[in-house]
C-alpha cells in the first residue's frame, strides 16, 4: 500500500511528532506507516486523514501488487 503522509505532512508544515500526537500514537508508529513498514488499522488511517484534511483514499493508495 503506497502512502502520501508525509507529502500531505511537508504541504502543512507538520511534524511526525506532531501528527502522532494527535492521532494519539508514537512518532515511531507514524514513521514506520510512512515507510511501509506498517500498515495502520482503518480506524488509524481515517485519523490520519482527517487530521490531515484529506480524504482516506487520497492519502491511502492500494497498488497492484496488494491484490
Amino acid at each position: 500500500m503506497k502512502n502520501l503522509i508525509k507529502v500531505e505532512r511537508a504541504r502543512q508544515n507538520m511534524t511526525q511528532a506532531e501528527l502522532a500526537d494527535r492521532v494519539k500514537v508514537s512518532r515511531q508508529t507514524i514513521n514506520s506507516i510512512e515507510s511501509g513498514k506498517f500498515i495502520p488499522s482503518t480506524l488509524l488511517a481515517f485519523k490520519i486523514a482527517t487530521v490531515l484534511q484529506v480524504a482516506v483514499d487520497v492519502i491511502f493508495q492500494l497498488e497492484d501488487s496488494d491484490w
